[in-house]
């Protein structure tokens, strides 16, 4: 494949932007990082480019949160109908920002079909549910499922075997638990790719995963878990409605579903000729020199929030994160003294 890109500081980019004066600079960061590269970091230049930023996955319910620190943006890129009503409606009453484009999330492919196979594919989250007696739950009944339907393979697709590095550690990784548990049952353990298991899958579940989405698109039976609850905190809202929405019980039945058409269409799945980003986005290079985006977070009282986040632009996060350790580490031994 092709190399990556050096990883190189924020100066450095900056350096880069003045030399090559691009028409466009795609921002795609955390949300304070968004901020304070596009006002601060890139701040001046001249002609001045067209900022982009958006937000991977799932992104339902739209967040206030979002939008503010990406308002310094000329154009805001999310993945449903649904995001871009909601986003646009947060627009509305905060002002700020710029255009909200319409494109499809990439893994989602409309020609994708599934090869079809006998495995029933769990996909675990790092986040949720986090309670070890409730992830013991899911392991038991998927369990179940294994010894009523002995055709089936149940595969527990992990985001990282037990013994390696994760963006998110967890504090009861499934294949651990499960031999703690005394492995009651037939369930097998897989990272890797989720496409390859999916291509396989006779069935698919999860509480929250994006992985669903990529379920839907290859016609793969599904089952969105709600015995631990539907809200913003589990990440699964955006599926109410959808059909997949079952329990624990169902999932030891084998009783998967197909997402309903109506959902499909407002979430995720609409049809190639709405993605409207590309020419939002050669409108607004065209135009320039436009009315740039206002950010919402320009004033004295973001100064601060501004000053950490450059942090995180201007310091290795190793370094960041010993001193973050450090700074708390003297917090303790000034709190026992006191």
């Amino acid at each position: 494949g092709r190399e990556a890109p050096p990883v190189v500081s924020a100066r450095s980019v900056r350096r880069l932007a003045e030399r090559t004066r691009p028409d466009v600079i795609l921002v795609a960061c955390t949300g304070p990082v968004v901020d304070v590269l596009v006002s601060e970091v890139f701040a001046g230049l001249r002609p001045r480019p067209v900022f982009v930023s958006g937000l991977p996955g799932i992104s339902v319910p739209a967040t206030e949160k979002a939008w503010v620190f990406r308002s310094g943006c000329d154009l805001f890129v999310v993945h449903s109908e649904r995001e871009v009503a909601e986003f646009r409606d947060i627009a509305g009453r905060l002002g700020g920002g710029g255009a909200v484009g319409l494109a499809r999330l990439p893994f989602l492919r409309a020609d994708a079909v599934a090869g079809g196979g006998n495995r029933i594919v769990f996909a675990t989250q790092a986040k949720v549910p986090r309670p070890r007696e409730e992830r013991e739950r899911v392991l038991l009944a998927l369990a179940e499922l294994a010894g009523r339907r002995p055709e089936l393979d149940v595969v527990v697709k992990l985001r990282a075997l037990e013994d390696e590095r994760q963006t998110h550690n967890e504090r009861h990784h499934y294949q651990r638990l499960w031999r703690e548990m005394g492995e009651p049952g037939r369930l097998a353990f897989a990272a890797g790719s989720m496409h390859d298991q999916l291509t396989r899958a006779a069935g698919f579940v999860t509480v929250s995963s994006t992985a669903a989405l990529e379920a839907i698109a290859l016609g793969v039976p599904s089952l969105v878990l709600s015995d631990f609850g539907v809200s913003a905190e589990m990440i699964n809202l955006v599926f109410e409605g959808s059909g997949l929405l079952g329990t624990l019980d169902d999932l030891a039945k084998g009783d998967f579903r197909t997402a309903s058409a109506e959902w499909c269409a407002a979430n995720y799945f609409h049809p190639p000729e709405r993605n409207a980003w590309a020419g939002l986005l050669a409108g607004l290079v065209s135009d320039r020199p436009g009315t740039p985006a206002r950010s919402l977070l320009d004033g004295p009282e973001h100064a601060a929030a501004r000053r950490k986040a450059r942090l995180r632009v201007e310091v290795h996060p190793t370094m960041l994160r010993a001193g973050y350790r450090a700074k708390r580490r003297v917090r303790r031994y000034l709190k026992a003294l006191s």
